[in-house]
């Protein structure tokens, strides 16, 4: 045993976001050094229980004692086999006169260059159909670049597509929450370090409706920070936005991109995903002085 070696014996009480919880007494956890926070420690018991949809926890009765660390090192995690991945599609379809978000304009989708048109350009029984669109960036499934808030962050062009594509991916999962707002506390039972942290509410089900564009899931500010603090790469959402937009604030997308995260926005089929054990893709074009555009988002599973 090491002279240094000190546990933290403690009681705790979860509450969950969709009701209930519980409790635990006399809990001893390993620890470094010589003390820890009670957000710490949360975010252990959280972590280590994997434990869902958690609206709040509180430690108890916390006592540092000298005793011999019992947990083990963790072994080394499998690797992903990619050999033949089933690839599932999370964007919503492109459609003329659709509306993605309420005063933004419909796109326009149309013909350039007809095929009955192109014949007269072609030999005999060839045409081509060339097509036009003119739509807002933030149409469909987006990505969400610091351009977009920031004017010297870096655009559509400047983000490398690495951190953007082929992903590894970890879903968290808040459907059946109550409130909307989803708190640090959802996050802390996945690992999300180097991850695309893929949130998924549910309310992709309401895509099309009037329901869509009022009372959606977002985050917090706090758990904004938890992401970019426990190392997150990328976060997307199955919902109209990452903020509340109830107010003019966007908290979630000053934080996130102010650190070089990407947003996705408006993503659907999450629930076709498993928790963890894919690649996630959302790349939009190469454009330079843009920091938004829609993206063909799908994952490797």
């Amino acid at each position: 045993m090491s002279g240094d070696d000190k546990r933290v014996a403690f009681d705790f009480e979860v509450d969950f976001s969709n009701g209930g919880g519980i409790q635990g007494q006399g809990f001893r956890l390993d620890i470094d050094g010589d003390d820890i926070d009670d957000a710490a420690l949360a975010a252990y018991i959280v972590r280590d229980l994997r434990l869902l949809m958690v609206g709040a926890v509180r430690i108890l009765n916390k006592t540092i004692i000298r005793e011999r660390h019992k947990r083990a090192a963790a072994s080394a995690a499998g690797a992903v086999s990619m050999d033949a991945p089933v690839i599932v599609d999370l964007a919503h379809t492109i459609e003329h006169g659709m509306i993605t978000y309420r005063g933004l304009p419909a796109p326009i989708v149309c013909d350039f260059l007809s095929r009955e048109a192109s014949r007269a350009h072609y030999a005999p029984g060839t045409e081509f159909q060339i097509g036009h669109i003119a739509m807002c960036s933030n149409t469909g499934t987006y990505v969400d670049v610091p351009f977009h808030r920031y004017a010297d962050g870096e655009d559509l062009a400047d983000v490398d597509v690495g951190r953007l594509a082929n992903l590894p991916g970890v879903v968290v999962r808040v459907t059946g929450m109550s409130g909307r707002a989803i708190d640090r506390e959802a996050f802390m039972a996945s690992d999300v370090a180097g991850k695309a942290v893929l949130v998924h509410t549910g309310w992709a089900a309401h895509w099309r409706t009037d329901r869509y564009f009022e009372g959606h899931p977002h985050l917090t500010a706090a758990a904004a920070q938890y992401l970019v603090d426990a190392g997150a790469k990328l976060v997307g959402i199955d919902s109209l936005n990452i903020d509340d937009t109830s107010g003019g604030e966007r908290p979630v997308h000053t934080i996130l991109l102010g650190a070089g995260i990407p947003i996705v926005e408006h993503l659907r089929g999450l629930e076709q995903l498993p928790e963890s054990g894919f690649r996630f893709t959302a790349a939009p074009p190469k454009v330079r002085g843009m920091g938004t555009f829609t993206v063909r988002a799908f994952a490797a599973v």
